[in-house]
């Protein structure tokens, strides 16, 4: 399956004090030509000061819903324990009507301690939050197929994590995108595993767009040979300089052999 190298941004909702800053840093990334406008799932800060400004992830990506016309949009990603799995799937759905259909529904399985427990959510362990991931995949797939009305289209579902047991299998059975932080050579292991799940749950893996965070052209031309085609820059507040991200989009239109304009 050929793919065009599509590029995103993250948008993180930390050390922003208000969210008009965060608005006007959608827009921009808008206009820049991004393919996808993320943010992410966590309550405090992840650098700089730990007790720093932070908003909540869902109902900006309400908002983000709103105000754009051409990008999609998702957390990059949801926190698996966070949310009742079929509200999750639920308010996903309902983002997905507000954006008539450009929603990315990302997951994982957590790991931030923190947000755990200053929010009430039981940490456990990497066994059990993947087991819960798990269970959850399987009730949002069956919520989806509920709801009334159905989503405008079948959300694509984005997985972020790793491991090769649990995770990749779950890649295999549910996402349309598998985020990763793996290098080249990690990557080309971890396909050849993606492979072997795929192949036991008869699926072509060539279905599942590979995605990394942005490593800047040098390193991107080499992941792209093995297989990325999402390609995302992450950029924290109060200013969200999107100088990274417009080298990026640059780099996208080179690389591409026609310009992404719209949903891929």
């Amino acid at each position: 399956m050929s793919r065009p190298v599509r590029i995103g941004v993250q948008l993180q909702p930390q050390h922003s004090p208000k969210y008009g800053l965060i608005r006007d840093a959608v827009l921009r990334a808008e206009d820049l030509g991004v393919d996808i406008v993320f943010n992410w799932d966590h309550f405090y800060p992840l650098s700089g000061d730990p007790e720093g400004a932070h908003f909540e992830c869902w109902t900006m990506l309400g908002a983000f819903a709103e105000q754009t016309e051409r990008v999609e949009i998702g957390a990059l990603v949801t926190g698996g324990g966070y949310r009742n799995p079929d509200l999750l799937a639920d308010m996903a759905r309902t983002v997905d009507h507000i954006s008539d259909g450009r929603l990315i529904l990302g997951i994982g399985a957590g790991w931030f301690k923190k947000d755990y427990d200053q929010y009430g959510y039981e940490f456990g362990t990497p066994g059990t939050r993947l087991a819960l991931l798990k269970e959850s995949m399987a009730r949002i797939d069956a919520r989806l197929k509920k709801l009334n009305p159905a989503p405008v289209r079948d959300i694509p579902i984005l997985i972020g994590g790793g491991g090769e047991k649990k995770t990749l299998r779950l890649v295999a059975e549910y996402a349309d995108i598998w985020h990763s932080f793996a290098d080249v050579e990690v990557l080309a292991r971890k396909n050849v595993i993606l492979g072997e799940h795929c192949a036991a749950v008869g699926r072509e893996q060539a279905e599942i767009e590979r995605s990394v965070q942005w490593p800047g052209a040098a390193d991107a031309h080499g992941l792209h040979a093995a297989g990325v085609t999402l390609f995302t820059v992450g950029v924290s507040g109060p200013d969200y300089d999107l100088s990274e991200v417009e080298k990026a989009v640059r780099w996208r239109d080179e690389v591409n052999p026609d310009a992404v304009t719209g949903l891929a």
